[in-house]
C-alpha cells in the first residue's frame, strides 16, 4: 500500500486524469536523493547530443521545443535542496548542479508523469561529495566505527583522537537529517510548491530514488578490503538500514525504493586499458549497492537499476582516440620536434585528418564533465532518469 495521508469520498468523476488528477486522488510525491550524480552535471548544451541518435531523439523532443528552448512541464513540480539552497517550481532544465545543468530529475519527472497521467511532485535533496557511511548514515546503523587501518593512520599522524571522534559524531547522519527536514517541510506546505494542491485529497509518498556511491567506493580507509569479494558488505548493510529508517521516519512502510547503482565507465568487461585496474573494485561496489534489492524483506518494493547500461561506450572510444592524438602531439613538443606555440594549431589540424565532421561534432557537443559524473552527458543522464521512472512505476504497479 502507498502511504495515504488523507482520504476523501469522490463526489464526481473526472474524464481527464492529466487535467484533474489532483482532484481525483492524493498527489503522488517522489523523493530523489543522493550526491553529485543525483545533483546532475550535464550541461544543457549537451542536450543536442540526445537528438543526434534516433533512439534517444524522442527524449529531446519531450525536453525542448522545436526552437531549442526548454519546455516547462506544467504537471510536474519540483522542490530541490542542495548546497546553494532551495529551488522550486515547475519542472524544466536547470534543476541540476547549477542553473545550466540537468540531472536525472528531468526525464524522471517527464516520464513518470506521462505514465501516471496526473500531476506529480518531486522533492529532491542532493549534495556533492557525500557518503552513506557518514554523511547520510541512518540512525539504526548506529555510530560510525573507525577501522583499524584508520586508527593506525591517526596514530601515525599524531591526531587528537578526542577531536577526531567529536568531529565524526557531528558529521554522522548530518545529511540524512537535512534530507528529512526538507522533505517534512515541503510536505507540510505543499501549496508553496504546487499551488493547485488539494489538501482534502492529500498526498501519497509514491517512490524514493537513491543515486549515490562514489565517495564510498573510493574510500579505502572505510573499506580496507574493497578489492576482495565482500569488501563493501558494510555499504549493503548501511543502505538496508537507510531504506528501513526512511520508511519509518516517513511513516511509509512499503515506500517503493529504487537504487541507482553506480555505473560510470560502463560494464567492467568493456573497460579500456586504463580502466581495467579498477574493474574488480568497481564491480564489487556495484554488487554491494544492488544487494539490498535481493533481500527477502524488500521483495517487491525495492529494485536496482544498473546505470552502467546507459553508458555511451562509443563516445568513450571516440574520446580515447582524441586523447591519444593529443598525447602524440604533446610528445612531439617534448621531443623538440614541435614548438610549444604550435601545439594547439597542430592538434586541431591533426584532428581534422583523424575525425569525420560528425565525430568532431560529437566531441564538441556530447560531454561537459568528468567520467565520474557520467561525462556530464545529457544523453546518459536522461536515459538514467527515465529508467528510474520506469523502475519506480513498476514497483507501484506490483503494489496495486
Amino acid at each position: 500500500m502507498l502511504l495515504r495521508v488523507q482520504t476523501v469520498l469522490l463526489l464526481f468523476v473526472c474524464s481527464s486524469p492529466a487535467v484533474c488528477g489532483a482532484d481525483e486522488g492524493p498527489l503522488k510525491v517522489f523523493l530523489l536523493v543522493g550526491q553529485s550524480n543525483m545533483q546532475g552535471h550535464a550541461h544543457v548544451r549537451t542536450l543536442e547530443y540526445v537528438g543526434m541518435d534516433d533512439e534517444t531523439k524522442p527524449m529531446l523532443d519531450a525536453i525542448q521545443d522545436a526552437d531549442g528552448s526548454a519546455k516547462v512541464h506544467e504537471n510536474v513540480y519540483v522542490s530541490y535542496l542542495s548546497a546553494g539552497g532551495v529551488k522550486q517550481g515547475q519542472l524544466t532544465t536547470g534543476f541540476g548542479a547549477s542553473e545550466e545543468k540537468i540531472g536525472p530529475e528531468l526525464s524522471f519527472g517527464i516520464y513518470m508523469q506521462e505514465m501516471l497521467g496526473e500531476p506529480i511532485l518531486i522533492i529532491k535533496t542532493a549534495w556533492g561529495g557525500k557518503s552513506i557511511h557518514t554523511d547520510f548514515r541512518p540512525p539504526s546503523a548506529g555510530p560510525y566505527e573507525f577501522t583499524q587501518q584508520q586508527l593506525d593512520g591517526f596514530e601515525k599522524q599524531k591526531k587528537d583522537m578526542s577531536a577526531v571522534r567529536t568531529d565524526k559524531e557531528k558529521a554522522t547522519g548530518h545529511y540524512y537529517r537535512l534530507m528529512l527536514e526538507h522533505i517534512h517541510k515541503v510536505l507540510g506546505d505543499i501549496k508553496s510548491v504546487y499551488p493547485k494542491y488539494n489538501e482534502t485529497s492529500g498526498y501519497e509518498l509514491a517512490g524514493f530514488v537513491w543515486f549515490q556511491g562514489w565517495n564510498d567506493m573510493v574510500d579505502r580507509g572505510v573499506y580496507p578490503i574493497r578489492d576482495q569479494p565482500g569488501g563493501y558488505d558494510d555499504y549493503s548493510k548501511v543502505l538496508a538500514h537507510f531504506i528501513r529508517d526512511v520508511r519509518t521516519d516517513l511513516q511509509a512502510p512499503r515506500l517503493p525504493f529504487v537504487i541507482g547503482v553506480m555505473g560510470a565507465g560502463g560494464p567492467v568487461e568493456k573497460y579500456l586499458a586504463g580502466q581495467k585496474r579498477y574493474a574488480g573494485i568497481h564491480q564489487n561496489f556495484r554488487d554491494a549497492m544492488a544487494a539490498p534489492a535481493r533481500q527477502s524483506d524488500f521483495k517487491g518494493n525495492v529494485t536496482a537499476v544498473l546505470t552502467e547500461d546507459f553508458w555511451d561506450h562509443e563516445l568513450m572510444l571516440l574520446r580515447a582516440r582524441d586523447n591519444e592524438l593529443r598525447q602524440l602531439v604533446r610528445k612531439r613538443v617534448a621531443d623538440g620536434q614541435l614548438e610549444k606555440k604550435q601545439e594547439r594549431a597542430t592538434f586541431e589540424e591533426e584532428r581534422l585528418k583523424e575525425f569525420s565532421n560528425q565525430e568532431l561534432k560529437i566531441l564538441s557537443t556530447a560531454t561537459s564533465n568528468a567520467e565520474y559524473h557520467y561525462l556530464g552527458c545529457a544523453k546518459i543522464l536522461t536515459q538514467i532518469g527515465k529508467a528510474f521512472a520506469e523502475a519506480n512505476y513498476g514497483l507501484l504497479q506490483t503494489q496495486e
